[in-house]
């Protein structure tokens, strides 16, 4: 049975659409079809924004069209009639889903007074839950969206919750939680307990407690972008780093006065406004920008649609200058009015406001139980999101520090600011620290919580000078040679780890992977009774995860290597949840072919079990044998590895590495890897064309391996 819950809010601007990530987040952890519903949308012309994130999510395979209800001009010439569409089209859904998120209206300005009404009359007739967002601010109108609103009291917010809570339950609506969102941070157990009262006043449904939770205010979750501003003043980028768009907006600087006045009233995060024909004013604030004496802005817009003298562009060029200029034609007053207005998109402006809100909404609500109150049990299948969000859950339940090498990799800056908001690891960034910290407040991305560490700095290089001469002595290599060596971003990351200032490494997302695992043999060296350094890809599937391995290290390993690939493959296997079940592939199955190849993965099959006793392991064994339950009862009746592997080892590179990649493309399995494997302790490497959710994965991968070594 498909279970459901409606998000609403009592009034505008609340912030709902953090809490629907939030929970749709929190679904798509424990059932594998999880979709997402709009009632009421403001136009059929115009997408909606919020529900066009929402279906963006990795958890969510629905169609726009197939999401929506029907407009507020279809509720107000026929509000029954209008619910009825809205039921049969959320029944289409409903049968393709596990679980539903349904977004209540956003009180536009073609609202009414009686929306919360309407919409707990929906809630009621869909059968769903419903989860009231109130707002913990009070509305402004302008200029709002930039910070200018006031909190709300405890005593405020109960008194929202108390005109709420009857229209809901006048309209049969179960009320099933109350979310306060953008609540004062120094209030949020006041205001929980206000609004409980409320609750609890009214009278708990079916008997049961009513979750109250308060999620804090940040001034990043509501504060506008760059692109956002870019679409406000509908300009033009005429100069600047497109990438630094994702910049949020912390406050707008308008500058009609002379250079000597404007430059005292920087703002870090502003945006600037200047008349295009203030071409000193540009070229003041671009030079304050740079300088690192005054604050770092977030962009500026020239208004009045003045084209900027050909001597002043070349003047620009020079500069170098990353930051966005954007062109308008508005004047002073109707680009400062836009700007003040500009609302913050959740996720399409800013990755950085995404993993905000999902870190809030996971650390102020107990999303275990709001699962488990809701029915959604969690199923036998593993999707490759979910297998996914449980790295996550396993990295940050006992979270160990990763060093990052290629901290000039704008990639690696965008997933560390994901871990560290996520809390999957603490961090280490190679890199000059200036720079990094530099580009990241350029990208409008949250790293301060990262140890930034230059490989030059003295006191490491020489500490680890003296290790690394140390473990080379035997290959004649001095303490000056070491110092030289170890300034390479890949050493000094390795020598982190092996000196124990950090748990594992990722790297490789501008290096080959030679120039990031050659470290690791010198220095790491593989683990007790493992003779060789192998990897395994976890193969997400739709429904299960497999373990393939070596896809990436040994070319053409010998009978001996096999043997090491496998029970390294099936300790891996183990550490990630995966019941081992060891497949040894082969052109052949049992005793029905011979061969110098068959022969060698059949020696490494009776390493394992002598070397392995209590691992279940077959082989040699062809792949639909060992995958397909069918064709393994023809072809090896009574095995307990046939048709049920998880551990699949191929006998040599050539065949792993495309049968991975062929899995990969043509069942649209999710590969995570490569996972390094047989090192003393972890260091893993990245493709040069990673994403950043692939060395995300790859950081917490690294991490659960690091749980692992300590043990």
């Amino acid at each position: 049975m498909t279970q459901s819950i409606y998000i609403t809010s009592a009034e505008g601007h609340s912030g709902k659409s953090t809490v629907a990530l939030g929970v749709l987040d929190a679904l798509s952890r424990v059932t594998p079809r999880v979709g997402v519903f709009r009632p009421i949308a403001r136009s059929t012309a115009e997408r909606d924004y919020v529900l066009e994130m929402l279906l963006d999510h990795d958890g969510v395979d629905l169609e726009y069209d197939e999401c929506v209800g029907v407009t507020y001009d279809d509720v107000r010439d026929d509000p029954d009639a209008a619910l009825g569409r809205i039921v049969e089209r959320y029944k289409a859904v409903e049968a393709q889903c596990d679980a539903v998120v349904v977004i209540g209206s956003d009180y536009t300005d073609v609202g009414s007074p009686a929306e919360l009404a309407y919409n707990a009359r929906i809630a009621a007739n869909l059968g769903a839950p419903v989860l009231l967002v109130l707002g913990g601010r009070a509305q402004q109108g302008q200029g709002e969206t930039l910070g200018l609103s006031l909190a709300r009291t405890p005593q405020e917010v109960g008194q929202i919750a108390a005109l709420a809570m009857p229209e809901l339950l006048h309209e049969r609506a179960e009320v099933f939680a109350v979310v306060v969102n953008r609540a004062d941070p120094d209030r949020l157990d006041d205001i929980v307990g206000s609004v409980r009262h409320v609750v609890e006043a009214a009278g708990a449904p079916r008997g049961r407690t009513v979750p109250v939770w308060a999620l804090p205010e940040d001034r990043f979750l509501i504060a506008p972008s760059m692109r956002g501003v870019l679409r406000s003043v509908e300009g033009e980028l005429i100069k600047g780093d497109p990438e630094l768009l994702t910049r949020e907006v912390l406050g707008v600087v308008v500058a009609g006065m002379s250079m000597v006045n404007v430059l005292p009233r920087l703002q870090e995060s502003a945006v600037i406004v200047i008349p295009a024909d203030r071409t000193e004013v540009l070229l003041a604030t671009l030079l304050a920008n740079a300088s690192g004496t005054f604050p770092s802005l977030a962009g500026v817009v020239l208004n009045g649609g003045f084209e900027l003298p050909d001597a002043i562009v070349r003047l620009i060029d020079g500069l170098g200058s990353s930051l966005p200029i954007i062109a308008t034609d508005l004047g002073t007053y109707d680009t400062a009015v836009r700007i003040m207005n500009t609302r913050g998109r959740l996720a399409a402006d800013s990755q950085r406001r995404y993993d905000t809100a999902l870190a809030m909404f996971e650390r102020h609500v107990d999303t275990e139980m709001l699962t488990r109150e809701l029915g959604v049990a969690r199923p036998s299948v593993v999707t490759p999101l979910m297998f996914e969000y449980g790295l996550v859950d396993r990295a940050r339940s006992d979270r160990r520090r990763i060093v990052l090498p290629e901290g000039n990799d704008d990639r690696v800056l965008r997933a560390a600011a994901t871990v560290l908001a996520r809390g999957i690891a603490d961090l280490t960034i190679l890199g000059e620290p200036i720079e990094v910290r530099g580009r990241a407040i350029e990208l409008g991305i949250d790293i301060r919580d990262a140890e930034v560490l230059s490989p030059f700095d003295a006191v490491h290089v020489d500490k680890f000078a003296t290790e690394y001469a140390r473990l080379r002595a035997h290959k004649g290599v001095t303490y000056a040679q070491a110092a030289d060596t170890v300034t390479d971003v890949s050493y000094f990351g390795t020598l982190m780890v092996h000196l124990g200032l950090a748990d594992g490494m990722v790297s490789g997302a501008a290096h080959t992977t030679a120039h990031t695992i050659r470290p690791a043999f010198e220095i790491i060296k593989t683990a007790p009774g493992v003779s060789v350094v192998s990897s395994v890809f976890l193969m997400a599937l739709a429904d299960r995860v497999l373990v393939y391995g070596d896809c990436a290290v040994i070319p053409d390993p010998t009978s001996e290597q096999l043997a090491d690939i496998a029970i390294s493959s099936a300790a891996t296997a183990e550490q990630f949840g995966i019941e081992p079940r060891v497949a040894m592939l082969s052109y052949s199955t049992g005793e029905s072919g011979t061969g110098a190849d068959v022969e060698k993965v059949r020696a490494a099959t009776a390493l394992v079990r002598e070397r392995a006793p209590r691992l279940l392991v077959e082989g040699p064994i062809q792949y639909d044998a060992a995958a397909d339950a069918a064709v393994a009862k023809a072809k090896m009746p009574g095995s307990e590895v046939a048709g049920r592997a998880t551990v699949f080892v191929f006998p040599d590179l050539n065949t792993g590495n495309n049968t991975y990649k062929a899995v990969q493309r043509s069942a649209g399995a999710v590969a995570i890897g490569p996972v390094l494997q047989g090192l003393n302790k972890p260091i893993n490497d990245l493709s040069r064309g990673a994403l950043v959710d692939d060395i995300v994965n790859t950081i917490a991968i690294t991490a659960i391996q690091a749980q692992g070594s300590a043990s």
